[in-house]
């Protein structure tokens, strides 16, 4: 963070100081919400969780080197005590933003944030120093000590913004104002709560409704080949650029194909000109997380060259999102359990596909959270498509939800013993200890709460000591 007194954040914050003797004393370090993060000049910010509260780690913080710690009420060590730690936390990042004068670039959508983000903040920073959401910590904690990480010599500062809801995008466009917002998509993540889709385009954008108009530097980035995004044009004053496989794309590509490891290749098309891409990262969806990201490099003024270069050498910056493992015995594990939702379950499906061509594929699924009444014909839908796309074998993991995943594939025809549902992610396990063979690719993939990172956490330490069985 840039260095502020004590004195400086309590006035920003709203709060009073408590024990603190020289209230000219800089916050150097990092503002934490981790007791164990804290360090030399730290601001330590005490939230009231369900089972542990921060203000009891007040005296360990302070001896740990933390300058002082927000709170929501007097600590017996140096404190500035505000109302609400949460809105505290707001304030401050808003006002540190503010001070920078770096250019801020939100993204949302329903699918593919993180890797987006990931792809933008990798291209920005070949050009400039540039800070970025690590992660997916997205929502109105994490965005705040994210924006709060950028220095006097950050130029790029990139947020991704989650939402669960009306109005939750609108209050974090409101702690940190973008100039650039790209909007990518509206699917079915999280319908369940949302209600339907028109509601989750509703939600997303206000992103756009949030950017200044475009005699001022806003920028809205669209998705032209999402009807809902594309739609999104009308409800801001910023600049509109779109980008995609339409006509109307701004930014498009071309001659897109996949390697034979199933890496995207293709010619990318900015209005500053083109030039050849290569993907380090794993799946054609990539391709569309590519273009926003260069939509963005080129409104910040980068060269068509300049963003191809720097798209061929970004890798994947978030655990568990198409993490590609070839164990020594050849067998290659495909670690994509972060989460999922149903067009990121296909995506990731139509990768494996594509990395697995003349190999055994297996799918090792489990439920998609948050899909309310769809849940059941999603489900179905995805063990379908494992079918259609000829995956040698699909490993529904886990209760009603991975039934119906297996169930979709027998309608479709699998059958013997082409898809099988096991218990919980130890029987998968077994069954891919027993069965896999050198060469064999496995897709791991399933909303966050199933944990089946487990799966691929074991298949690999299974590979390290040469345990598979050879046939």
């Amino acid at each position: 963070m840039i260095a502020l007194s004590l004195a400086e954040i309590a006035e920003v914050v709203g709060g009073q100081t408590h024990d603190i003797p020289d209230p000219s004393v800089l916050v150097t370090g990092e503002v934490v919400r981790d007791s164990r993060e804290a360090g030399p000049g730290s601001l330590f910010v005490a939230f009231v969780g369900e089972r542990v509260d921060g203000h009891d780690f007040a005296a360990q913080v302070v001896e740990a080197g933390a300058a002082a710690v927000l709170a929501s009420r007097p600590v017996g060590v140096p404190a500035i005590v505000v109302e609400d730690v949460q809105a505290a936390l707001g304030a401050l990042a808003r006002h540190v933003v503010a001070r920078l004068g770096a250019t801020l670039v939100a993204l949302t959508g329903s699918a593919g944030k993180t890797s987006t983000k990931d792809l933008v903040a990798q291209v920005l920073r070949s050009k400039a120093p540039t800070v970025f959401t690590p992660g997916s910590l997205n929502n109105e904690i994490g965005l705040p000590l994210t924006a709060l990480t950028a220095t006097e010599d950050t130029r790029f500062l990139v947020l991704e913004m989650g939402a669960r809801g009306i109005g939750h995008i609108r209050y974090l466009t409101g702690l940190t104002p973008p100039r650039i917002g790209l909007v990518l998509n509206v699917g079915s993540a999280h319908i369940g709560e949302f209600g339907g889709r028109e509601q989750i385009a509703q939600a997303k954008g206000e992103l756009v409704e949030s950017l200044p108009p475009a005699e001022e530097g806003g920028v809205a980035i669209l998705n032209a080949d999402d009807p809902y995004v594309r739609a999104m044009a009308s409800r801001t004053k910023a600049k509109v650029i779109l980008f995609g496989e339409s006509g109307e794309a701004d930014v498009s590509a071309e001659n897109v194909r996949l390697t034979d490891s199933g890496q995207p290749s293709f010619r990318l098309h900015t209005p500053s000109g083109a030039s050849d891409v290569t993907m380090r990262l794993y799946g054609e969806h990539h391709v569309s997380n590519a273009l926003a990201a260069a939509a963005v490099a080129h409104e910040l003024g980068m060269s068509a060259d300049e963003i191809a270069r720097a798209l061929s050498e970004a890798g994947s910056l978030s655990r568990w999102r198409m993490e590609v493992t070839e164990r020594p015995d050849g067998v290659t594990v495909v670690n994509d359990a972060y989460n999922a939702n149903p067009e990121s379950m296909k995506a990731a499906l139509r990768a494996l596909a594509a990395m697995g061509k003349g190999r055994r594929t297996w799918a090792v699924l489990g439920k998609m959270a948050e899909l309310g009444d769809e849940a059941l014909a999603e489900h179905d839908a995805v063990g379908r498509l494992a079918v259609r796309l000829n995956v040698s074998k699909l490993v529904a993991v886990g209760g009603r939800e991975a039934a119906w995943l297996q169930l979709g594939a027998y309608n479709e025809g699998s059958w013997g013993e082409e898809s099988v549902h096991v218990s919980d992610a130890q029987a998968a396990v077994d069954l891919l200890r027993s069965e896999l063979r050198p060469g064999d690719v496995v897709l791991v993939k399933a909303s966050r709460s199933v944990g089946l990172e487990s799966v691929a956490q074991a298949l690999l330490e299974t590979g390290a000591q040469g345990e598979v069985a050879a046939r």
